[in-house]
């Protein structure tokens, strides 16, 4: 009998054999034997761990993760524990309507409620597309179980024409390519199937590699997890030895609230500047905060990761794929790239039972164009800005995807050095975008900013990825495919668009935006990191009193009951309430009996 079953008996027997309840052991037991387990391994006191399945036919990006859990049973069993796997609730960014971000929370509810209400000693989270890992992170630490992440890995890379194409980066130069004229919808479609050549997440640094790799950086991967393409052996590899993993972990009862500390987010915004991370972090990163009790605000992505050089040359920062980073070193390199800088916690602890130190010794990168050095980066002070004004409290602006192009014709007036003005127009949501976006009427030029509003938590609902704007198709065929845009949406991880995100409060609750009208001027200064429409205070008044905002149209109970309860992108975009329930077995106890 190890230490730990001397302290505290596994909590899968409290089902499965309790001596003070053998009507409720046998209810409990006497179901599970139905499909081949046996009263020996459920009463033997090995741990039974869970196996979150998030793979299905609709989540074609987790998809593989259905042959992946065997290799976590297998090793699940060959380190002493028994499996049980279960569905998640799914969660498809390219599938869902209106927006895959309206069932993170809900897909974590779902988790929570799995993980408390049934006997499980411990979890292997499966993730891969964009909302499954936030949302197996944020159940993870309310249940504060011992968890891992097993993530699927980006697909191959893609190619077309002889040049790398990269899921969702291909998308919106195809977009640019058929607003000029010079492919059509075939064209289209050609290019787009290019960049999804295998199994696996998207193969840029989108939110899924993103998130995975912020995982791994957070300590809840084991090292090297994150950036394994999904048909490499090495991914089911990983899975065995995530399996193992967990079994030990349970032993050593090391729990998310051992690894999830300050420190480890620290690090991972600073992990997250390196790889230039896609622009859903914040938000999501922070919702996983708060369900630990950590406390965490876009002021701390300013203070800890602006100044954070890039180090991955990766689509759409840079000019590489998932499958080059991997190669490369993958998440192991960046840190230790990091940390040999200065720049992170090596003490805090991981999934490994070890230290961030300990795990990255000799994980130096082995391409150098891939994973540049600290000190001869691909950009200087790469991380987010957080930017305020009168316009709206918070929104971010992804430092890491200004190009030349944009520096030189935004950012660079003498005198006045990365700021600029220009003349707002003003779109109440993509329906409305692309209805007028070609209308000359608008007289769109250079000088134009492209404002997108009523697409938040609320006004979509759920946050749509809607921001990343082109341009009118006139300016398109004279190669201006890039005008500033603003929007309390969001876009997604892999547009290159330079973009100010998330704006809170947003325009369907009373933000700055829903006072905005078409032919306003707005002013954006990075130096002070304000964002303010050039009028008088007096002005502003006037146009919130005459404010109406429209009822919002549910088209479902969950929309109705995510819209009532859903906070903002500033502070993570959770489901509120759910805020309140920290460590939830630990700070209320095992369910009651269920008969």
């Amino acid at each position: 009998m190890t230490e730990r079953t001397k302290r505290r008996p596994l909590r899968s027997q409290l089902w499965f054999n309790d001596p003070t309840a053998p009507d409720m052991t046998a209810l409990y037991v006497e179901r599970y034997l139905n499909y081949g387990l046996t009263r020996g391994e459920l009463q033997s006191g090995r741990p039974i761990i869970g196996i979150a399945q998030s793979g299905s036919d609709l989540v074609p990006c987790n998809r593989h993760h259905l042959e992946l859990a065997k290799r976590v049973k297998e090793g699940v069993r060959d380190a002493g524990g028994v499996a049980i796997e279960f569905p998640t609730h799914p969660l498809q960014e390219t599938g869902r309507r209106p927006t895959a971000a309206l069932d993170r929370n809900l897909a974590y509810l779902g988790l929570v409620e799995i993980l408390h209400g049934y006997p499980f000693d411990g979890v292997v989270l499966t993730t891969g597309c964009d909302k499954t890992t936030p949302a197996a992170l944020m159940a993870a630490a309310t249940a504060n179980l011992p968890a891992i992440v097993l993530s699927g890995g980006p697909m191959l890379n893609g190619y077309f024409e002889g040049e790398r194409a990269g899921s969702g980066s291909t998308i919106w130069r195809a977009r640019e390519l058929l607003a000029a004229g010079e492919i059509d919808m075939e064209g289209f479609m050609e290019m787009a199937a290019a960049s999804a050549p295998s199994a696996g997440h998207c193969n840029t640094m989108g939110t899924a590699l993103s998130m995975n790799s912020l995982a791994e950086a957070l300590g809840m991967s084991l090292p090297g997890c994150a950036a394994i393409p999904a048909p490499y052996r090495e991914r089911a590899q990983m899975a065995y030895e995530t399996g193992r993993r967990i079994v030990a972990m349970v032993e050593e009862e090391l729990t998310p609230k051992r690894i999830l500390t300050r420190a480890a987010f620290e690090n991972a915004i600073t992990v997250a500047s390196a790889i230039g991370a896609s622009s859903n972090c914040p938000p999501h990163l922070i919702a996983i905060a708060r369900h630990m009790g950590v406390p965490l605000s876009l002021e701390d992505w300013q203070r800890v990761g602006h100044a954070v050089p890039l180090l991955v040359n990766c689509q759409p920062a840079g000019a590489y794929l998932g499958e080059d980073f991997f190669r490369a070193g993958g998440v192991p390199a960046v840190m230790h790239e990091l940390l040999e800088a200065g720049r992170l916690d090596g003490g805090a602890i991981t999934v490994t039972g070890r230290t961030v130190a300990e795990n990255l010794a000799g994980r130096a990168a082995s391409d150098r164009d891939v994973i540049r050095p600290y000190d001869d980066p691909l950009m200087r002070d790469a991380g987010y800005l957080v930017m305020g004004g009168n316009l709206f409290d918070a929104a971010i602006l992804k430092t890491s995807v200004i190009g030349d192009w944009f520096r030189a014709r935004y950012l660079s007036t003498p005198g006045d050095e990365n700021a600029f003005e220009g003349r707002a127009i003003v779109f109440d949501g993509p329906k409305d975008y692309h209805h007028r976006i070609d209308d000359p009427d608008l007289g769109i030029d250079e000088d134009c900013i492209l404002v997108m509003r009523n697409c938040g938590p609320v006004g979509y609902p759920g946050s749509a990825e809607v921001v990343n704007m082109l341009p009118p198709k006139a300016l398109v065929k004279r190669g201006i495919t890039t005008l500033p845009c603003i929007g309390d949406g969001r876009q997604s991880g892999t547009s290159a668009s330079p973009s100010i995100l998330n704006a809170s409060p947003e325009a369907a609750i009373g933000g700055g935006l829903a006072l905005l009208r078409t032919g306003d001027r707005i002013r954006i200064d990075l130096n002070t990191r304000r964002v303010d429409v050039l009028l008088p205070p007096e002005e502003l008044e006037a146009r919130r009193a005459a404010l109406k905002p429209a009822a919002p149209d549910n088209q479902t109970p969950w929309q109705e009951i995510y819209r009532r309860f859903t906070g903002q992108l500033s502070t993570g975009a959770c489901f509120e309430p759910a805020t309140l329930y920290l460590d939830v077995i630990t700070s209320h106890g095992n369910p009651r009996h269920s008969h």
